[in-house]
């Protein structure tokens, strides 16, 4: 069954508007609300929480941890001292006895992951959570710690949220499948890629590099850089396939997504009434064959033209001492 999820992630928009939000999503059939502790140093869940007063019990919530939350070396990662003082904290600004679906939000390799699944154990034996899941872990971590929760017979992951959209298809490679051989739910996030397929960055206008998402991380926008125009070029040819059968970029971006019989739920994340409208429009859309076809051949299957912000690096990758012998060990050429 296919949940109808909606994000929610950094606060940009006042309060009440947010609120108006939730309440509108809530009304038109949204059952499932995903947030974290560290967005925006708590507020998220504060906000979430106030938003579903009186509704709690008709959605299925979650959060995660991981990222800190404050100053100081002991104030994240996934350590069962971090993971039991954390939830209580989430449980107070989400204003629940229960968390439905507590995610770790990132891989942390400075703890045994034996550790972090009896944190979690012990936690749904408390009744403090329901269930737990994970967020963009690799699928050789999803694998190891399916295979030490059976062992030590300590309760597993059951859910992945990775990125996934049009272009970003990179986990069709192996999450995917793994995930699916293993009975876990995918919960995928950033269907409009951070706003390439928001219909609203496109070749020939310009890109504001000052505000927003571009200003933060101007690698990734910058019309200067190759990569910049090889997705612009793909924005171009997918806006003719939305036109072809009568949807938005947006409505198309969401209904790609959910399309894939691996993912469980699309968490778009909406700021607006009008993020929302679209939002919903492409929950109801079904795309025929041929329009995947078309899809394939503009971005063809597990290829990344875009990697979606905050999406998570191993340390193999972004440490160039892991990948490298000291000078002295390395043979002669």
């Amino acid at each position: 069954m296919k949940a109808r999820t909606i994000g929610h992630g950094r606060c940009s928009s006042p309060v009440g508007s947010t609120i108006r939000t939730h309440s509108a999503a809530l009304d038109a059939g949204i059952n499932f609300v995903d947030t974290a502790d560290m967005y925006s140093a708590g507020e998220s869940e504060e906000i979430v929480g106030k938003a579903l007063q009186n509704k709690r019990d008709d959605v299925v919530l979650a959060t995660k941890v991981h990222f800190p939350v404050g100053d100081g070396p002991n104030k994240g990662g996934n350590s069962r001292r971090w993971i039991v003082y954390e939830v209580e904290q989430s449980l107070r600004r989400l204003r629940t006895d229960w968390i439905d679906l507590y995610q770790i939000h990132r891989p942390d390799y400075t703890t045994d992951i034996e550790e972090t699944l009896s944190a979690l154990t012990d936690l749904v034996r408390a009744g403090k959570i329901r269930a737990f899941g994970c967020s963009a872990f690799p699928p050789a971590d999803v694998v190891e710690a399916y295979h030490v929760a059976q062992r030590r017979g300590l309760h597993r992951f059951r859910t992945e949220q990775p990125p996934y959209s049009l272009l970003a298809r990179g986990i069709e490679t192996s999450v995917l499948p793994t995930t699916a051989r293993l009975g876990m739910g995918v919960l995928t996030w950033s269907p409009l890629a951070a706003g390439f397929l928001s219909g609203k960055i496109r070749r020939g206008q310009e890109i504001d590099m000052t505000a927003g998402r571009a200003a933060l991380q101007p690698q990734r926008f910058d019309p200067a850089l190759p990569v910049t125009q090889r997705k612009l070029d793909a924005v171009e040819q997918l806006v003719e396939v939305a036109d072809s059968i009568g949807a938005t970029l947006p409505e198309m971006a969401v209904a790609f997504a959910a399309a894939h019989p691996a993912v469980t739920s699309v968490i778009t994340g909406p700021r607006t009434m009008d993020h929302l409208t679209a939002t919903l429009k492409g929950a109801s859309l079904v795309l025929d064959d041929a329009t995947l076809d078309r899809i394939d051949e503009i971005v063809p299957p597990g290829t990344d033209l875009y990697r979606a912000d905050g999406a998570w690096s191993p340390p193999w990758i972004t440490d160039a001492s892991l990948r490298r012998r000291p000078v002295d060990d390395r043979p002669a050429a």
